[in-house]
């Protein structure tokens, strides 16, 4: 499934040319920081377009996050930013910096994992994107065990694991006149976000009825039966002496 990537700075984009060009869905930045000010300006227009193009949805936020309780002030941020929305794609935590390269395995791991939890506990199914070379020297070598990972390598493929592969900047897609970064997806995540009621696809509430149907004729009677079959009921006859 090829995905593509986008921010404000992408500028206008033809979506149905978009649809049409084979792309199935795509990750929409949020924001960026620690301000709900920062919050991309083509957010929501972005999202409100790709939806009514029927394109599969993801949203990412750019992290400039020194410390685990910046990183989690970034998260309710992003929040805020997604909130009311629905994503059947992962809500993502944009890591690549170069003051955060900076700071090691053992700080980028604790930040990535405060951000990512935080994106949890509030329902939604996250993941962690960067370039190959920053999941190798500052995130765990089993951070693809904890999180979704989509890693960013042009030209060959990620020596990291990874649900997803950016594998370009430059992607031309015609009736578009500006290039788009696009990735592979390996997993159906809308399949798995979906079944697992994450990221705004909270599951319908199951009733169980129970009804005796007495005093109808017996058409009538299955009549009423079929119409519970058709709404996932389970009908039972019972013969009473």
């Amino acid at each position: 499934m090829k995905i593509i990537d986008i921010s404000h700075h992408n500028g206008a984009v033809d979506w149905e040319a978009v649809k049409a060009g084979g792309i199935s869905g795509v990750i929409i930045r949020a924001g960026y920081g620690r301000l709900i000010s920062q919050k991309d300006k083509l957010f929501e227009s972005n999202y409100k377009c790709a939806a009514e193009a029927g394109l599969h949805i993801g949203t990412y936020w750019y992290s400039y996050a020194g410390t685990p309780s910046e990183a989690k002030l970034e998260a309710s941020v992003f929040l805020e930013a997604i909130k009311g929305k629905k994503f059947d794609m992962p809500v993502y935590l944009d890591i690549e910096e170069p003051e955060q390269v900076k700071l090691g395995k053992t700080m980028c791991s604790s930040i990535a994992y405060e951000f990512c939890s935080e994106i949890e506990k509030a329902g939604y199914f996250c993941g962690i994107y960067s370039f190959d070379n920053f999941f190798t020297t500052n995130l765990p070598e089993n951070i693809s065990q904890k999180y979704s990972c989509w890693v960013a390598r042009i030209g060959t493929k990620p020596v990291n694991k990874c649900d997803m592969w950016q594998y370009s900047w430059t992607a031309k897609i015609p009736g578009n006149k500006n290039s788009f970064d696009i990735s592979e997806s390996y997993k159906d995540f809308p399949k798995i976000i979906k079944s697992a009621g994450l990221n705004g696809y909270g599951n319908s509430a199951k009733y169980t009825v129970s009804a005796k149907i007495k005093g109808v004729a017996e058409s009538r009677a299955e009549t009423i039966a079929k119409q519970c079959y058709a709404l996932g009921m389970t009908v039972t006859q019972i013969e009473e002496g």
